[in-house]
């Protein structure tokens, strides 16, 4: 344990969401980057120049050589997960943070998950937004039993799969305090958006069993019902919980709103999805975890891998129409699967 130690970082992709990891780990005075990486070399000069001239280069691998940071973050396009997780590890990385979804099927999932427990690597995956005060609001209403016995948990995005679906389930586990889920059953349409680069149905429902009894409802794509309070398209989520006594609810883009056994009628609040609000108590507990091994950090890879598993299984129930069980094992990849099944 070391309150006082500065953790050295590489930040491989200085695209939007890299530069919003740099900047919160520049900001951290626990934190001090060591070197930078992205393949286009303009790109990758200003953010040295921004951030103290680290070391530099455009090919990760070659950023790695002599550099032994204590954490590995990436931000890269999905399909250079693995890849990206092997060189953390080969790196001697204590915690490797990286962007969801954490892999591109199960198989994958189960290997970069093999890959660090194995070295005992921690990992991170940015589901941020339960930082936002209004999900926190959420959570707490849930927590404090004022919706009375929950039975329901849901969420709808009108972004697709790849985008959307692990934030939603991340955050109705996290309403759900963790539980197991134990089947699924899923649906899906379209074929668009599997030439995306985060590659997807267009249209996917899941219904989720969990082990104590809470049913999870899932939307995401062109089909989930729209967000109207909302205006920013990709904030146009609704993810909440439903019990016996009344319900409460976050809008990514607006805020939140509940009715409770007291309430007396609907309450709300303010909140928006707002990076420069949720990346700092996330970085912080990146650090917090370093320090102290028991206190792992809520957005850790374990949690994730387990939202990953059930949007997995969704795409293996729409593809061969019927219930799937958890947990997963390896098999055919789930997304090539399913574009295979869905009509044109």
């Amino acid at each position: 344990m070391s309150g006082n130690k500065k953790y050295s970082v590489a930040v491989v992709g200085l695209g939007k969401r890299g530069m919003h990891h740099a900047e919160a780990f520049a900001n951290n005075s626990r934190f001090e980057i060591v070197g930078l990486c992205d393949i286009d070399r303009e790109r990758l000069d200003a953010a040295a120049k921004k951030f103290g001239g680290p070391k530099t280069a455009t090919d990760a691998t070659v950023l790695m050589q002599g550099l032994k940071p204590d954490v590995f973050c990436f931000c890269t396009l999905p399909q250079l997960r693995l890849d990206m997780i092997r060189l953390g590890v080969e790196s001697g990385a204590g915690l490797i943070a990286f962007e969801k979804p954490i892999a591109l099927s199960t198989s994958e999932a189960i290997e970069v998950m093999k890959l660090v427990r194995e070295a005992n690597v921690k990992t991170v995956v940015s589901h941020q937004h339960r930082y936002g005060e209004h999900y926190k609001k959420v959570k707490e209403i849930i927590a404090s039993g004022s919706i009375g016995r929950v039975h329901t948990v849901y969420g709808t995005a009108t972004g697709w799969m790849m985008h959307m679906l692990t934030h939603l389930i991340e955050y109705i586990r996290w309403f759900n305090d963790d539980a197991e889920a134990e089947w699924v059953v899923g649906q899906a349409a379209g074929k668009e958006k599997f030439s995306d680069n985060h590659p997807s149905p267009d249209y996917v429902a899941g219904l989720i069993q969990f082990s104590n009894g809470v049913r999870g409802i899932v939307e995401s794509g062109d089909g989930a019902p729209d967000v109207p309070e909302v205006d920013y398209w990709w904030r146009k989520c609704r993810i909440g919980a439903q019990g016996t006594e009344g319900f409460a609810e976050v809008l990514t883009g607006g805020g939140w709103r509940a009715i409770t056994r007291n309430s007396g009628g609907v309450i709300s609040g303010p909140g928006c999805m707002d990076y420069a609000h949720d990346m700092p108590p996330y970085i912080q507990e990146i650090a917090d975890w370093l320090d102290d091994p028991k206190k792992v950090h809520p957005c850790n890879g374990e949690s994730a891998y387990k939202g990953f598993e059930i949007m997995m299984a969704i795409c293996r129930s729409a593809t061969h129409r019927g219930k799937v069980k958890l947990p997963l094992g390896p098999g055919e990849p789930e997304l090539e699967a399913l574009k295979n099944v869905l009509p044109g």
